[in-house]
């Protein structure tokens, strides 16, 4: 095992009655005169934004509302809201909304503060180091944005989407009520689903020996996930279900699963090209990429990924035929993303194979030669993987 630090001080709170404690969290959080930031619709639909409001009015809590967040978050409304932060001297953000609102949010509460151009800390690397505080008000279980350190966020200038992370991007506190998913259409919890179980992948399949704590945490993680997603997608309203989601999400990201060892995210990176270009999902584009890069890279630890296959999906495990192992669990991961009818190929992202090349290219920013920890790989690499996901039968 590495050493690592572990700093994770997001205050939850879950529960169909949870909402009604934003005011007193804001206050207890430093806020006084805030952003209230979301998408449109999705959030008036399922009733968060107007529980929202009327607890904020109930604890005389000023707030200026920003709508507009679209799904792959685009730099243009965070400049938008830096700005209103400025002019209006708010001091606290809150994101009611998934992913892409609680990602826009965390870039304008750095943006706010940081001197020169907010953008840097993406093109650079550069860790946030100062924030505005963000509280977040959960309505769909997926990116795990609510408890972990980082941002994604898609330039409007140049087309690349890069993520930015810092400590002081954790949100304060998080409002997890799993009844603001019941009503949420198929496609974006089975999307949601997909996310999270490449982020436990993410972490899983690392080179780090000795690490059998997190091991087994991932293991159980990713059996939950499938538990409760397949559950989810033939019993939509089903509000257990939902909520072993929701927690699972969070899980996911945290970083509680991943301390101590290498990760990879390759396949997040791959991702984030084919995002960029064609706007899809994002868990629609790892429900693509994750089995592909798979297949590429599972000789590279053959046991591991026979470890995956028992662990994880049952399959029977023949100590001497473990590559027919590891292609089982490779397998029964495609079977799960289809199950939850999640796109298979470039194709239903609407990228044609010929596009490859220069979706490749993207992958890679300016002086990076290979991403991916687990096996790193370079542009041939990865135009291999998406060429192998343009052609999945």
């Amino acid at each position: 095992m590495l050493p690592f630090t572990f700093y994770a001080p997001t205050y939850f709170s879950f529960g169909p009655e949870s909402t009604a404690q934003v005011g007193s969290l804001v206050r207890r959080f430093g806020g006084t005169r805030i952003l209230l930031h979301y998408g449109g619709k999705a959030a008036e639909r399922c009733g968060a934004l107007d529980a929202v409001r009327r607890a904020l009015c109930e604890a005389n809590i000023e707030y200026v509302e920003l709508a507009g967040v679209v799904p792959n978050p685009r730099s243009d409304l965070v400049r938008t809201g830096i700005a209103l932060c400025r002019t209006e001297h708010l001091d606290f953000i809150l994101a009611v909304g998934g992913g892409s609102v609680i990602d826009s949010a965390k870039a304008i509460a750095f943006g706010a503060v940081c001197s020169g151009d907010f953008w840097r800390f993406f093109a650079n690397g550069e860790p946030v180091q100062h924030a505005l505080p963000v509280g977040t008000v959960l309505t769909i279980a997926a990116s795990g944005s609510e408890g972990s350190m980082d941002c994604v966020i898609t330039s409007c200038e140049t087309g690349e989407k890069i993520c930015a992370s810092g400590e002081a991007l954790r949100p304060r506190f998080s409002i997890l009520n799993p009844m603001y998913t019941l009503q949420l259409p198929a496609y974006q919890s089975a999307c949601g689903i997909t996310d999270m179980f490449a982020h436990v992948c993410e972490r899983y399949f690392s080179n780090t020996p000795h690490v059998s704590v997190s091991d087994q945490l991932c293991e159980g993680l990713m059996r939950a996930i499938v538990q409760a997603g397949t559950t989810v997608i033939s019993r939509p309203e089903d509000y257990n279900a939902r909520a072993e989601l929701m927690w699972a999400g969070t899980l996911a990201h945290n970083d509680l699963c991943g301390v101590g060892r290498e990760q990879d995210w390759a396949s997040h990176m791959i991702e984030h090209a084919l995002s960029a270009q064609s706007n899809c999902a994002h868990g629609a584009g790892l429900a693509v990429v994750l089995p592909a890069w798979m297949e590429y890279v599972y000789r590279h630890d053959v046991s591991r990924f026979a470890r995956f296959a028992r662990e994880v999906f049952g399959c029977a495990a023949d100590p001497t035929h473990p590559d027919e192992a590891a292609f089982a669990g490779i397998c029964s991961t495609r079977a799960f993303f289809r199950s939850l009818r999640m796109p298979q190929t470039l194709s239903e992202l609407g990228i044609d194979v010929k596009d490859v090349g220069a979706l490749s290219a993207r992958v890679f920013p300016a002086g990076v030669s290979s991403v991916g920890a687990f096996l790193p790989l370079g542009r041939k690499d990865v135009e291999t993987i998406l060429t192998s996901a343009a052609r999945v039968l």
